[in-house]
């Protein structure tokens, strides 16, 4: 614990976390929010599940645009322009009764124009910190998360139900815009600054460690929606149970990200750590007992920010500075385009064969997740005893000093 310690004694990293994770706030409210809403509004399911469509493809179509973007008009004037307008979107859903058709156009509007916050401060983060430092703060970074992902669905389905769907949209928008807003006045954003890369669109892809980021990101994000949609099938929507059992599910990805945080990044370490994950879930799925869920699925959890960190360290050590945002906008697409596969295939899954159908997928999808890396080993940077910060580009980086 004593490197998180010294890494949030860093000047500007706990700062610069904390609005960062109030920027990305709105990411695990807003799903649940517009599912409240348009189910209240429109009283279907189905059609609240199109407009959560419309919002990833959006997300999914943005990331590696906006991203590059920053390298363009800088990360400020990007970010501030993409909050402002996907709150007007959002917004719009929340208070304009509108058609189906039209809300999910608004939603693809305000998914394409999500603001590239975890692009950017991966970005940032290895000008703020030395080269040992650099992996366990990815780790933090990752484990830190899971605070959206537990606490956003608690707030949103809190005020959907005791004040209105309406207020609690509104409220994922303040969160985007409070957070946006200490996020863009952070000192950081004015002393890096990203070089306009000089290769086309997606090249970046042809890394093959970002690659296998990407490829692995998907499958790991796509068994955790199958999981979700499980759990929830199992207990129902409303039931407590499975509001339980997913927290204990990421408090088991935040204790892993801390546990294992400070471990060298070897060959295999993203296939170590996708075997957690399999074991997790492989052994999860025998039983939808409420208490055998928790153990196993908290068991599995625990490879999840681990794994994660290891992607992000390895995609900072694969390429050039000026790519690194792009990089991290296409591992963030790959991730966004997982959990729409995953819950879908799930859903077919449920339809078919009941809940355990989705612990079966997310199984098959886990266990994806580790015969990649295992192939790709070759493509994994071995960086034990390396720095994982970016290739410096071959023309000047300008920095301001504070």
């Amino acid at each position: 614990m004593n490197s998180y310690t010294n890494l949030l004694k860093t000047r500007g990293v706990g700062r610069i976390m904390a609005a960062q994770l109030l920027a990305r706030f709105p990411f695990g409210m807003l799903s649940l929010a517009f599912l409240l809403h348009i189910q209240r509004v429109h009283d279907s399911y189905g059609s609240a599940g199109l407009v959560l469509a419309a919002l990833s493809i959006g997300q999914a179509i943005a990331g590696p645009l906006t991203s590059r973007l920053m390298g363009r008009w800088g990360m400020r004037p990007v970010i501030t322009s993409t909050m402002i307008v996907c709150a007007v979107a959002i917004s719009t859903i929340a208070l304009v009764p509108m058609s189906i058709p039209l809300t999910m156009v608004v939603a693809f509007a305000a998914g394409l124009t999500m603001p590239p916050i975890q692009p950017a401060v991966r970005t940032i983060y290895p000008k703020m910190v030395n080269s040992k430092q650099l992996t366990p703060l990815f780790s933090l970074d990752a484990s830190a998360q899971e605070i959206i992902w537990v606490v956003g669905p608690v707030i949103t389905t809190f005020t959907a139900t005791q004040v209105g769907t309406v207020e609690g949209i509104l409220l994922a928008v303040a969160f985007l815009i409070g957070g946006g807003a200490w996020f863009i006045s952070s000192p950081e954003l004015g002393r890096v600054r990203i070089p306009r890369s000089r290769r086309r669109l997606g090249a970046v892809l042809t890394k093959p460690p970002v690659l296998l980021a990407t490829i692995v990101g998907f499958l790991l994000v796509a068994t955790c929606a199958a999981v979700e949609a499980g759990v929830v099938a199992t207990f129902n929507h409303d039931g407590a149970e499975s509001g339980v059992v997913l927290a204990v599910f990421a408090v088991g990805s935040l204790v892993g990200g801390l546990a294992l945080g400070h471990l060298q990044i070897g060959p295999w370490a993203l296939a170590q750590r996708m075997l957690i994950v399999v074991v997790g879930i492989g052994i999860s799925a025998l039983s939808l007992n409420v208490w055998w869920l928790g153990v196993f699925l908290f068991i599995a959890g625990i490879g999840i920010a681990p794994a994660l960190a290891v992607m992000f360290s390895i995609v900072s050590a694969s390429v050039r500075f000026s790519d690194t945002a792009e990089a991290y906008g296409w591992v963030g697409t790959g991730q966004l385009i997982g959990a729409a596969v995953g819950s879908a295939l799930a859903g077919f899954m449920i339809d078919s064969s009941g809940p355990q159908g989705a612990f079966v997928v997310a199984s098959l999808l886990a266990l994806l997740g580790f015969v990649v890396p295992v192939l790709g080993r070759r493509w994994h940077p071995d960086l034990r005893g390396r720095d994982a910060s970016p290739i410096a580009d071959t023309e000047p980086v300008a920095t301001v000093t504070g």
